[in-house]
C-alpha cells in the first residue's frame, strides 16, 4: 500500500476548547487513549506554543481588533483545527523522529499559507508520543506515530461600507473598512473548480464545477510538500467523502487499519499452525510405522526363539536314543519297554525332520525378509543414531545364534543367574602402571 499525505480540519465551539487544548498540550493527567506514552511528551515539538491557552488567546486578539466576530450567529464555530498526516511507516522507512520533525516544520509553513498569517495561529504542535500499536504489533518493538496538530482561528476579509442613509452623502454606499472576519463556513466553501490551466471547469450544462474546499486543501497539502523536497507519498484520495475526518473519527479508521492489520498477522500465525500440525502429523506417522516394523520384528524374534526350542529338544531326544541299548557279542539288546520308546521317537523324528526342513525354509524367508527391513531402516538410522548400536548388536547375535547357538544360550543363561558387575572406576595412568607392576612382582 502506497504511503499517502492527508490533511483534516475540524472546527470548535467556544464550549469544546478547554478539551481540545488539554488534549493537544497534554496538559490531562491521563488519557483515554492508551498509546498515548506521557514518558515520550519531551519529544513533542512546538512550532508555535497558546500563550495563556485558547480561549484566553481568542479573547485576546478579539479586544485589539485583531479579529472580529460581527455578524456571526449564537454560539458559532471560532476555531478550527488542521491536523497533518502521513501513515507511520512513510516516517519509519525514511528517518524517523529527525525526519518527522523537519516534514511537520515545512507543513507547517504550508498551514500559514491556508490560515492567512501566523498571528492567527493559537498553537502547532506535532505529537511524537503516539504509539503505532499496529505496526508495533507487527515489528515487534515500539513504534511512534507522528503528526502535526494546528489550531487557529478561521478568518476571511469581510467589507464593511457605509450606510445608505449616512450622514455624509459622500460616503454612502463606499467601503468603510475590511475586517478579519471569524467565520468557518465562509472560510472553507464551496469553490470552483481549476483545470491544468487554471480555467474554471464546466459540467454539460455550462454550469462551474464547484469542489469542497477540503480537497483543495488535500491538493495544496501536497503540491506544498513535493515542491519543499518531499517524495515518497501520494495525495489523499480524491472524491472521497472522508475528505474531513473529526478526531473520533480518524481514530476509529485507526483502530479499523490495526485491525486489519492484526488480522494477517493472525491470519499468518494460523498458517504457520497449520504447516506445523501437518509437519507433527508426518512425524507421527513415520513413528507408528517404526512402531509396527518394531512389533513385527519382535514377532520374527519370538519364531525364532520357538524355532530353537523345537531344534533344542530334537537334540536331547537324539542323545537319548544314542543312549538306549547294550551291546553283548556285538548284537544290541535292550529292554521291551526301550523298544516301546525308540519305536515312538522313531515315528516322531520323521516328523521332527519333516518339521525342520520346513522350519528351515521359513527361517531362510524370515532372514531374507530381515535383509529387507534392515535396508528400509538405514533411512532412519541418520535421523535416529541410537538406532544404530541396536542394529550391530542384532547382527552379532544372530551371527553367534548361527554358530553356536547352544554355547550362546547357555551363556545368556549364566549371565541372568549371576549378580549385576560392578563398574570398575577409570583409573589414570599412573595407577595403571602401579597395578601391572605389582602383578608381575607376584
Amino acid at each position: 500500500m502506497a504511503d499517502k499525505c492527508v490533511v483534516r480540519n475540524a472546527q470548535y465551539r467556544r464550549g469544546g476548547l478547554g478539551i481540545r487544548e488539554r488534549h493537544n498540550e497534554r496538559k490531562n493527567d491521563g488519557y483515554q487513549n492508551e498509546d498515548i506514552i506521557k514518558e515520550r511528551e519531551e519529544y513533542n515539538v512546538h512550532f508555535k506554543q497558546a500563550d495563556g491557552g485558547y480561549e484566553n488567546t481568542f479573547d485576546r486578539l478579539l479586544a485589539d481588533g485583531v479579529i472580529s466576530t460581527r455578524g456571526l450567529g449564537q454560539d458559532p464555530f471560532i476555531v478550527d483545527e488542521l491536523v497533518f498526516d502521513v501513515n507511520t511507516a512513510h516516517f519509519e522507512n525514511n528517518g524517523g523522529y529527525e525526519y518527522a520533525r523537519s516534514f511537520f516544520e515545512e507543513a507547517y509553513r504550508c498551514a500559514l499559507e491556508e490560515i492567512g498569517g501566523k498571528e492567527y495561529v493559537l498553537s502547532a504542535v506535532m505529537h511524537a508520543d503516539e504509539r503505532n500499536r499496529a505496526l508495533s504489533d507487527q515489528l515487534g518493538r515500539d513504534v511512534y506515530h507522528y503528526h502535526l496538530h494546528v489550531v487557529y482561528i478561521p478568518v476571511v476579509d469581510k467589507e464593511i461600507y457605509f450606510k445608505k442613509n449616512n450622514k455624509d452623502p459622500e460616503l454612502a454606499g463606499k467601503l468603510k473598512e475590511v475586517i478579519k472576519q471569524v467565520s468557518h463556513s465562509k472560510k472553507w466553501p464551496k469553490r470552483k473548480q481549476l483545470d491544468e490551466n487554471g480555467e474554471v471547469k464546466r459540467n454539460g450544462k455550462g454550469k462551474a464545477i464547484l469542489v469542497n474546499a477540503y480537497s483543495l486543501l488535500q491538493d495544496h497539502f501536497h503540491d506544498h510538500m513535493k515542491e519543499a523536497g518531499f517524495i515518497g507519498f501520494e495525495r489523499g484520495e480524491r472524491g472521497s467523502t472522508a475528505e474531513h475526518l473529526s478526531v473520533v473519527e480518524y481514530k476509529t479508521q485507526q483502530e479499523t487499519e490495526r485491525a486489519a492489520a492484526m488480522t494477517a498477522v493472525v491470519e499468518q500465525k494460523q498458517e504457520a499452525a497449520v504447516a506445523l500440525d501437518a509437519e507433527i502429523e508426518d512425524k507421527e506417522k513415520t513413528v507408528a510405522v517404526l512402531d509396527v516394523r518394531a512389533e513385527k520384528q519382535q514377532r520374527r524374534l519370538d519364531g525364532l526363539d520357538e524355532k530353537i526350542s523345537v531344534k533344542d529338544k530334537a537334540r536331547a531326544t537324539l542323545a537319548e536314543i544314542d543312549a538306549m541299548g547294550t551291546s553283548i557279542l556285538g548284537v544290541a539288546t535292550m529292554p521291551a519297554d526301550d523298544m516301546k520308546k525308540l519305536k515312538t521317537l522313531a515315528k516322531k523324528g520323521v516328523t521332527v525332520e519333516d518339521n525342520t526342513r520346513e522350519l528351515k525354509r521359513q527361517l531362510k524367508a524370515k532372514e531374507d525378509e530381515l535383509v529387507e527391513v534392515k535396508t528400509e531402516l538405514a533411512a532412519e538410522v541418520k535421523k535416529r543414531p541410537s538406532i544404530t548400536g541396536y542394529l550391530n548388536l542384532w547382527d552379532k547375535f544372530i551371527a553367534a545364534m548361527k554358530r553356536a547357538p547352544k554355547r550362546l544360550m547357555a551363556a545368556i543363561d549364566e549371565i541372568l543367574r549371576e549378580p549385576p558387575e560392578r563398574q570398575e572406576p577409570q583409573r589414570t595412568a599412573p595407577q595403571r602402571s602401579r597395578s601391572q607392576s605389582q602383578s608381575i612382582e607376584h
